[in-house]
């Protein structure tokens, strides 16, 4: 695992934190550096791995995907899904060395799709090897895997989505980009309150991921019929309500914890 410098960290959260409408609450940082909080925080950034590439797939096998490509697809998070939601399988055997946009039949795709399909794979290929390495992480650590609840978050930016199309697909783009804004803020924030080892990982995952944010609002730019500049806004406002409010439940994505 690669070194980073400050300042690269510094370059690569400048249109992050440029993007999002706040920072996290000092007092979530001071529940996650908790020792008794490191399982929880792990096992859940584990679970966000995973939904951060089944939402990616999702807008693969709505948007792009014939029907028969779609089950191809399904059969790519199976593995990982039996082990997290049905506590089935081996986590070592997971790989992702089979997952390629070649089982897509380019031909007559749009530009929009393309573009949605160079994405995406790549967002997928990425989020599921971090879920692997969280893993490892854990079993080193000698965290056994023990499901967590999901925090409020992510539903409370969906719930304003617009429901028809492509006003629908505009949403759930820039949706995605905050979710991701935000995880790369907090690996940020949570590097330098862990251990040497997880906190050159967090760093690292920062390096990886600080594009896919941009690579949503493009998308979203694209298909939109007109300016998104101010859904953009809305959801920031929206984000920033959820990021800044108190919160019982302590998650990789919460706000506030009500014990500060």
């Amino acid at each position: 695992m690669s070194v980073i410098s400050s300042s690269e960290v510094s370059s690569l959260l400048q249109p992050i934190n440029a993007f999002l409408h706040s920072e996290t609450p000092q007092a979530w940082i001071d529940e996650a550096r908790k020792e008794e909080n490191l399982r929880i925080l792990l096992t859940d950034h584990l679970i966000c791995e995973l939904k951060a590439a089944q939402s990616a797939m999702y807008l693969l096998r709505r948007y792009v995907a014939d029907e028969q490509t779609s089950k191809v697809l399904l059969g790519w998070l199976k593995p990982y899904e039996d082990f997290t939601y049905r506590h089935e399988g081996d986590w070592q055997s997971l790989n992702t060395k089979h997952l390629s946009k070649n089982v897509f039949n380019v031909e007559g795709l749009d530009p929009f799709k393309k573009d949605m399909l160079d994405k995406m794979v790549m967002l997928i290929k990425e989020e599921l090897h971090h879920f692997y390495q969280v893993l490892e992480i854990m079993y080193e650590l000698g965290f056994d895997y023990k499901s967590v609840t999901s925090s409020r978050y992510a539903n409370g930016l969906l719930k304003h989505v617009r429901t028809y199309e492509p006003e629908k697909l505009v949403d759930k783009l820039i949706c995605g980009a905050y979710i991701e804004a935000r995880s790369c803020e907090r690996f940020a924030k949570l590097a330098p309150h862990v251990s040497e080892a997880l906190g050159k990982f967090y760093v690292s995952l920062l390096r990886s991921e600080a594009r896919h944010f941009e690579d949503y609002l493009t998308l979203a730019a694209e298909i939109s019929p007109v300016d998104i500049s101010e859904r953009v806004a809305h959801f920031g406002a929206v984000e920033k309500t959820l990021i800044q409010s108190h919160d019982d439940t302590f998650r990789f994505h919460s706000g506030s914890p009500v014990a500060a």
